[in-house]
């Protein structure tokens, strides 16, 4: 009975168990037989819809278009993202910064800051003049909703029609989140952040501040930034004022102020202005015979002379002086901005690099170039940033990041001479493997075992490469690197050694100014001072920056200083050889593919890095180091010590020249000055003496030490001249 009892409970269970396992399977035959029903009415329904003929071929094209659309749209999504972060940002607010910047010797070469009171609204502006700049900018600005596909085809057509880029299809808002977001590169990927981002800008802004921040922000040649400091600087009158001869003028600026500033080149500035006025009529926003009076009597401006701003540096420096307000070192906003650039030298290297591109830019198939110049102390004596700022406001001396090519081998070498190794050093050039990457010489051969000097002198690529592999490692290659000023992040893979971190054009010219410094820290800066309208001085390189520390020590600097003399001389920048038997040192660099070519060099006074290639990173025609850019440095630097005290080397025992030029190698290589294809020479209008030099130093280090003069902000700004309100 008992036995009984306890079976009870266990079928209980197992007719539970069943009653589930019954509910389960009618249940999933259930929901199949419904799937399988639904899915047998959607076929029958889907074939209702079949089509055929040219009918099934434009639903098939129909559908793969909005497949490949969407997955497009993804994508393009995915490439803009980066730009949005930029709009988390406080992007209107343009600070409220007002800086005076004065070159070296106390000259006025610029302003930057905006104040908002000088803008002028909207509402104010001559109606002409919005009519001149939307026909000419973008006449169907009131129509789209920040990209217009009509303009777009209406530009493709006309290019087609005239063989050539003639009109752009960039709208006035694309323009716009161009100016405030993106740099001028010209990459697929930066037009499709522009369309984003001009979307953004549409769907936050109505368009009437769209267009005032437009006529704000846009730069207009001369050093001037929107359309009301324009007008005052080339007309002397408020932007309300301005006839319609002076506003066609101004709105022909936009597309290439440097080219159509009027100062500069008057007769083209009236025949763009003409243009405008046809596209007033072309566009029905005004009539012929409301034109004819402007076409009859050309807007006329104020004589001026010519405006040469090195405004690629005063972008650079304004930046640091804001970065100087947010680190505390400076708190009032309405300052004057000792800078240490001499207008001298800039205009100089301004020259080789326009005379460099002008002359074999076409051969190379290069079209742009940067440049920095350190004095032997910090000092940046000269910076060009690009061929035309008018053009492209993007610095590519402070900016773009490059390929150094064999260039960045002297961080890799200066790392072996603090272990130890010397010039003399015999190292093995022959073939290496590393992690499975064989790198090659340039020739593609081997010179079996050879010096360190020569390793260096003749570039090539398996000595740093074995030196990296067997004695240093990279991360010591990075970190010498850093400690020598490259502040640009550098990856330690096994490449580094030949140069395949991106840097800048100011980290080389930083890296290689710790040479004559004899291994200390260059210290580079572009603010001397910081001055209040009262003449109080609120920031001093010297007072507030620390001093210089070591970062080589002083036998590794002179054995790096051995070999690289002799490169000039003997190695791959026989072209940068400078002339009167100045003595110099430098490394030439070519990245893959002749997409970047690159000479740094130096002198006991001056450091000069120099970069030539495209914005588009297309390949040159076989463009080395050794080629424009030696010959670039070549001339500037030979212009630069004219007539100065010269600098010995540190660890050269021979420094200084002797009446002749270095002697080439024994092979009898030609020296620059033989080269056929040699720039010409820029010559000083006055070359002073060396004591007429250090005469005029130690005045200039007196007047350095003297209390500033007191001025009034009305003084401060009329400093140039120009009758520009800033």
């Amino acid at each position: 009975m008992q036995e009984d009892n306890n079976k009870k409970p266990a079928r209980r269970k197992r007719h539970i168990l069943l009653r589930i396992d019954s509910w389960i399977d009618s249940s999933l035959w259930t929901a199949a037989s419904r799937v399988f029903d639904f899915w047998e009415e959607v076929t029958i329904a889907s074939r209702k819809l079949h089509v055929r003929g040219w009918k099934k071929f434009l639903v098939n094209m129909t559908c793969s278009a909005l497949t490949v659309g969407t997955a497009g749209s993804v994508v393009m999504l995915a490439l803009a993202l980066p730009a949005f972060e930029e709009t988390k940002k406080d992007w209107r607010y343009r600070g409220d910064f007002a800086v005076t910047f004065l070159d070296r010797y106390g000259n006025t070469i610029g302003h930057r800051g905006i104040i908002h009171e000088d803008s002028v609204p909207i509402d104010q502006m001559p109606d002409h003049f919005i009519k001149a700049v939307l026909a000419t900018e973008d006449r169907r600005f009131f129509d789209h909703f920040g990209i217009d596909f009509i303009g777009l085809a209406r530009a493709m057509s006309e290019n087609a029609r005239a063989g050539g880029v003639v009109q752009g299809g960039s709208t006035l808002t694309q323009q716009l989140a161009k100016n405030l977001f993106l740099t001028n590169e010209r990459s697929l990927e930066r037009k499709i952040k522009e369309a984003f981002l001009a979307l953004w800008l549409e769907a936050n802004m109505s368009k009437k501040e769209i267009l005032a921040l437009y006529l704000d922000r846009a730069y207009m040649g001369g050093g001037t930034f929107g359309a009301a400091a324009a007008a005052q600087f080339y007309f002397g009158k408020n932007l309300t004022d301005v006839t319609l001869a002076e506003s066609a003028i101004l709105a022909g600026l936009f597309k290439a102020p440097a080219k159509y500033a009027p100062h500069v080149n008057l007769p083209a500035a009236r025949a763009r202005a003409n243009t405008v006025l046809s596209n007033l009529v072309q566009g029905g926003l005004m009539t012929e015979g409301q034109v004819v009076g402007a076409r009859r009597n050309p807007a006329t401006v104020i004589d001026r002379e010519e405006v040469q701003a090195p405004d690629y540096f005063l972008d650079w420096a304004f930046d640091e002086v804001q970065r100087l307000a947010r680190d505390g070192k400076i708190k009032d906003h309405t300052v004057v901005v000792r800078t240490t650039i001499d207008t001298g030298l800039q205009q100089a290297a301004e020259q080789a690099m326009e005379g460099s591109l002008r002359e074999f830019g076409e051969g190379y198939k290069v079209k742009q170039g940067a440049m920095v110049m350190i004095e032997n102390g910090g000092g940046i004596r000269a910076m060009v940033g690009g061929r035309d700022y008018g053009e492209s406001q993007f610095n590519r001396a402070t900016a773009a990041l490059r390929q150094p090519g064999s260039s960045f081998k002297v961080y890799t070498y200066s790392a072996a001479m603090e272990k130890g190794y010397k010039p003399e050093t015999l190292i093995s050039d022959a073939p290496v493997t590393w992690r499975g990457w064989s790198p090659q010489n340039y020739g593609r051969s081997y010179a079996g075992k050879v010096t360190l000097q020569t390793a260096l002198a003749k570039s090539y690529n398996t000595v740093p490469v074995r030196l990296a592999k067997d004695v240093l490692g990279t991360q010591i290659i990075v970190d010498t690197a850093k400690a020598m000023g490259v502040a640009t992040p550098l990856r330690s893979d096994k490449t580094i050694p030949l140069g395949t971190s991106e840097l800048t054009v100011l980290d080389q010219a930083t890296g290689y100014a710790v040479f004559p410094a004899n291994g200390m820290q260059s210290r580079r800066h572009g603010i001397e001072q910081v001055l209040d309208y009262e003449g109080k001085v609120l920031y001093d390189f010297d007072r507030d920056e620390p001093p210089a520390h070591r970062v080589l020590s002083e036998e590794a600097t002179s054995k790096m200083n051995r070999m690289l003399v002799t490169i000039p001389v003997e190695g791959t920048a026989r072209r940068g050889a400078l002339d009167n038997g100045i003595v110099s040192g430098g490394k030439t660099g070519t990245s893959q593919a002749y997409r970047d070519a690159w000479y740094v060099g130096f002198t006991g006074n001056y450091t000069t890095a120099v970069w030539f290639g495209n914005d588009d990173f297309t390949s040159m025609n076989n463009m080395t180091g050794g080629a424009l850019p030696a010959m670039t440095f070549k001339r500037l630097m030979d212009y630069a010590h004219q007539g100065m005290e010269l600098r010995p080397i540190p660890g050269i025992q021979n420094p200084l020249p002797t009446g002749s030029r270095p002697q080439p190698a024994a092979n009898g290589a030609q020296v620059a000055s033989a080269d056929a294809n040699a720039l010409p020479a820029l010559t000083r209008p006055r070359s002073l003496s060396a004591e007429a030099t250090r005469i005029l130093r130690a005045v200039g280090q007196q007047l350095k030490e003297a209390s500033a003069p007191t001025l009034s902000p009305q003084k401060v700004a009329d400093v140039g001249g120009d009758g520009v309100k800033r």
